[in-house]
């Protein structure tokens, strides 16, 4: 690096400046991934034993790992439906107890949750909402930026998102008390680091809290300004191969696609574009098809409460909508470089069936 520095230092605080100004949020907080500052988050909200976090199940198991790693239970939420792939309001309000600290959604796939609901039942049972946004830079609720609306944002920058720098998250907050407890969480809980010891703005340090080392690297940092820029670009083009698809599969027999009503919309980062077919041998069937063509699917997500560690979470709560869309779910090829010619070649496989 041209300043000399590796670790957290002044790239890292660039990079931060420029995601706080990209989602008009106060504070934004590099981390070493998505997981990261899922624990960090819930950490800063002091979410621990005794509390329970409300989550769906259709989504990456980091989300109930972190939440059982500071000694918490996951309860589980279902989804709206096929359309609609996140929670479901009504579903967390049910899920709602004495015990009850937080709720943690999913923005899937890019497209907004329904906030405004969400927000309602938090201010109702004086509870905390945590956005995991991984799926969702610059996606929008409204006139607001997805992972700005709850207490705390979460984003990850692993090598299939939008934002990819390889590994990586940024943490973000418009309430600056948080801010300042997930620094130290992120740190080692020191109260200076070394970079500003580096620059005279100490000589020593203390540690007031039991923190961690979750820091970001400043190869990282400089990589995710570069991609930062072209953001807005990769976004749009996502967006509009995701119409593609839309009326590409739009009718056709066996095939659904998630968010429907929404593909294209530049309210959506579009990280995913999902279908659900007939049921899961039909997935299966199609998927094997599929990869005789050189043509990658994938599966977002595998329920949570199915994994062997997560069946004894909260067994009495159904699930019947996660359990019967995650049955037929098939993840199709997208990403912002892909070509029309490539798109079609995914289409023409799936009507080939």
């Amino acid at each position: 690096m041209g300043s000399g520095w590796w670790s957290m230092g002044p790239r890292v605080a660039e990079f931060e400046a420029a995601f706080a100004e990209t989602l008009a949020v106060r504070n934004a907080l590099a981390v070493a991934n998505g997981t990261a500052a899922l624990h960090l988050a819930l950490l800063a909200l002091e979410c621990g034993p005794g509390d329970e976090v409300i989550l769906p199940s259709l989504t990456f198991v980091a989300a109930a790992n972190t939440v059982r790693r500071v000694g918490a239970t996951p309860v589980f939420c279902d989804i709206v439906g096929d359309g609609d792939l996140n929670l479901d309001p009504e579903d967390v309000d049910r899920a709602v107890s004495s015990a009850t600290r937080a709720i943690v959604v999913l923005h899937y796939g890019g497209f907004a949750c329904d906030m405004e609901a969400v927000l309602k039942i938090a201010r109702a049972n004086d509870l905390r909402v945590i956005e995991d946004s991984a799926h969702a830079p610059r996606s929008r609720w409204n006139d607001r930026w997805c992972g700005t609306i709850g207490d705390i944002g979460c984003f990850s920058f692993f090598s299939n998102k939008n934002l990819a720098v390889g590994e990586g998250g940024m943490l973000t907050t418009d309430e600056d008390h948080l801010a300042d407890r997930l620094r130290l969480l992120r740190s080692h809980g020191m109260t200076t680091l070394t970079w500003d010891r580096h620059r005279g703005h100490a000589s020593t340090y203390d540690v007031v809290v039991p923190g961690l080392n979750y820091r970001l690297d400043e190869i990282r940092a400089a990589m995710g300004l570069v991609q930062l820029r072209f953001l807005e670009e990769e976004n749009a083009a996502r967006a509009r191969l995701a119409r593609h698809y839309a009326e590409a599969l739009d009718g056709v027999d066996g095939y659904e696609l998630a968010f429907a009503d929404r593909l294209g919309d530049p309210s959506s980062a579009h990280h995913l574009a999902v279908a659900l077919v007939r049921d899961e041998s039909s997935r299966d069937r199609i998927r094997a098809s599929l990869a005789e063509r050189r043509i990658q699917t994938s599966v977002h997500y595998p329920p949570i409460h199915m994994f062997s560690a997560y069946r004894d979470a909260d067994s009495s709560r159904p699930l019947p909508r996660t359990e019967d869309a995650a049955a037929r779910i098939l993840t199709l090829p997208l990403y912002a470089a892909m070509t029309d010619d490539q798109l079609g070649l995914v289409v023409d496989a799936l009507l080939a069936r």
